[in-house]
């Protein structure tokens, strides 16, 4: 197999994973009969993800005595470096639940379009934690941004008054808010931009591998989980049992967000600098024809404007203008100006965790075995 084929085949499984999830999640969340407490599969999720970690950790120590061991020297000899951990462990539970709450609300174009939004709060959170100074380009990059997403809302509420004219002789149809839709939404890529950098700055300069990180955050995350349940669905539990409503369509989607992240651990070696900007942006598109040919979707004028400012800014953010643009910056050198000492920071996310949705690539050498996690450590950047 070949480099380029093997660099498209990560493009297509990075797409498809990205689109399907956010789909079958809807498609989950949406469809008639017995409705699933969104809270246990989050729990499910987090299980899987801690025992895949451990996994991966014991293959790479050579069994259950190096497990053992690591567990041993990471965990019980660092309580701090766990404590720490439970930062972004909230963080996570908490985006997690917001996510299906959001595509409870909103169709998976709307949202995928609206969750772009996290490009603005991990840039605005690197700026701050990080000291990372941008370009008065990324600056309008990122207002551009906020207002394809705003007019995506336009489409949502737009949608959701016609649909609610539709059915008023009806009486029966799924209460949707898009409104609360888009506010989940918006937590969600806050949580998602300041996690991102808590956990960057964490891994900077640390040798604990990716893997045995998340085993850290999991051993807390699932904790914070069951709390999530008690608190929001305990009385649903207790009275139907905590696998009610679950659906192959259910269980699915807690496979495909658990082990979406090993997809980007995986593949992240293989694509290069180039097409991992265009991951989120082929979801976007895949997602939009897929829900118009068998979800019922209809793009409105407001969505595709929307659609095009946010593919064209996140592009913009993270690759500057195109060159048939390149004359408005030979034009006014001031687009380019940077302030201060800037790190070489390009993209939208700022660390590659297991429990991401979706994959940064970068460009460097090809990495193996323990250099693989060095190399995702260091990683800056990402595309849900």
């Amino acid at each position: 197999m070949t480099l380029f084929s093997l660099k498209y085949g990560a493009l297509l499984l990075l797409v498809a994973q990205n689109t399907f999830l956010v789909l079958l999640m809807r498609i989950s969340r949406t469809t008639g009969g017995n409705l699933y407490a969104s809270s246990t599969a989050v729990v499910c999720m987090e299980i899987l993800k801690l025992v895949t970690c451990i996994g991966v950790v014991a293959w790479q120590r050579n069994g259950y005595q190096g497990l053992m061991a690591a567990l041993r020297e990471e965990m019980l000899n660092e309580p701090m470096e766990v404590l720490k951990l439970t930062v972004p462990s909230v963080l996570y539970v908490v985006q997690n639940n917001l996510l299906y709450f959001a595509l409870s609300h909103l169709d998976a174009a709307t949202y995928l379009v609206g969750y772009q939004l996290k490009i603005l709060t991990t840039a605005i959170f690197s700026t701050l934690m990080l000291g990372k100074v941008l370009t008065t380009m990324q600056w309008i990059s990122l207002a551009l941004l906020t207002g394809g997403v705003s007019l995506a809302q336009l489409h949502a509420s737009n949608n959701q008054a016609s649909a609610a004219k539709d059915i008023s002789d009806v009486g029966t149809l799924h209460t949707q808010n898009s409104f609360a839709g888009f506010v989940a939404v918006f937590l969600a890529a806050c949580t998602s931009g300041f996690s991102g950098i808590y956990f960057e700055k964490i891994l900077k300069g640390s040798k604990t591998s990716l893997w045995m990180r998340n085993i850290q955050m999991g051993s807390s995350s699932i904790l914070l989980a069951l709390i999530s349940v008690f608190v929001t669905d305990f009385q649903t539990v207790r009275t139907n049992g905590f696998f009610y409503g679950y659906t192959n369509t259910v269980i699915a989607v807690i496979l495909l967000q658990a082990l979406g992240g090993l997809v980007v651990a995986v593949v992240v070696k293989y694509a290069d600098n180039i097409l991992k900007g265009f991951a989120a942006s082929f979801s976007i598109i895949t997602s939009c024809i897929i829900s118009y040919f068998f979800l019922d979707f209809q793009p409105s004028t407001a969505f595709v404007m929307g659609s095009i400012l946010v593919l064209s800014s996140s592009y913009i953010y993270e690759k500057g203008l195109p060159s048939q643009l390149s004359w408005l910056s030979r034009k006014y050198p001031w687009l380019l100006k940077k302030v201060g000492k800037v790190d070489d920071v390009s993209g939208p996310d700022s660390a590659v965790d297991v429990r991401s949705l979706s994959a940064e690539p970068r460009d460097s050498p090809e990495p193996t075995g323990k250099d693989v996690n060095v190399a995702l450590s260091k990683k800056l950047d990402d595309n849900v």
